[in-house]
């Protein structure tokens, strides 16, 4: 995933525009996104201003959408293997364990959350790149659950995409919680649960219709 903004590059100028970007996470997760100031990306990074403008010309904004893409690639990466293989019983609690973990870790401060919470709000390239995050993630929760379909682990008659899309929902607003309070246990709550309807066929197949007196 790539905003799309970057010059051509060579090695070298590639190593230290990764290098600004992983220093930019690195103090939003410190700090948090408004906290974070160019200055401090600069100190933190051994860069000068006229650096970091050169391969982020839009400035701040620029360099906080790099960042979300980085952090985007990262949120699939730390839920494999787990999420490419969603096969049997124990890899999906594999795969819940992890995501978890990863969020456990990570804290209150989420280089994701500025693109989905303030980026997202009003920059188109911000809103295309959540929702191709969300389209990998969703195809790969939804590939996995068919494949239980297959195997006779889970109810056919089982919508797989809005189960696939539940999930995520469950993880994001589980986050979202995590961003505000530094409390894990609805995110928790909220994987748990879905993951027991996946088990029991809970999650409709369908939309209902409207209620009629």
């Amino acid at each position: 995933m790539h905003s799309g903004t970057a010059p051509r590059l060579t090695p070298k100028g590639m190593a230290t525009r990764r290098r600004i970007v992983e220093g930019a996470a690195e103090e939003i997760r410190e700090r948090g996104a408004a906290g974070t100031t160019l200055d401090d990306i600069r100190a933190r990074t051994g860069t000068s201003k006229s650096q970091i403008f050169h391969y982020f010309p839009g400035g701040k904004e620029e360099l906080l959408l790099a960042v979300a893409a980085r952090e985007a690639e990262r949120v699939l990466e730390d839920q494999e293997p787990h999420l490419g293989d969603l096969t049997t019983w124990a890899a999906w609690q594999a795969w819940r364990d992890a995501v978890v973990r990863r969020y456990e870790q990570q804290g209150v401060n989420c280089p994701l959350g500025v693109l989905i919470t303030e980026l997202g709000r009003t920059t188109p390239a911000a809103q295309a790149l959540t929702g191709q995050l969300i389209g990998q993630w969703q195809s790969a929760l939804r590939t996995g659950i068919r494949h239980m379909q297959d195997s006779g682990e889970v109810d056919r008659g089982l919508d797989a995409d809005r189960t696939a899309a539940a999930l995520v929902a469950a993880v994001q607003g589980g986050v979202t919680i995590l961003m505000s309070t530094g409390t894990i246990g609805h995110l928790e709550a909220a994987l748990d649960t879905t993951l027991t309807l996946l088990r029991t066929g809970g999650v409709p197949a369908a939309r209902p219709g409207p209620l009629h007196p």
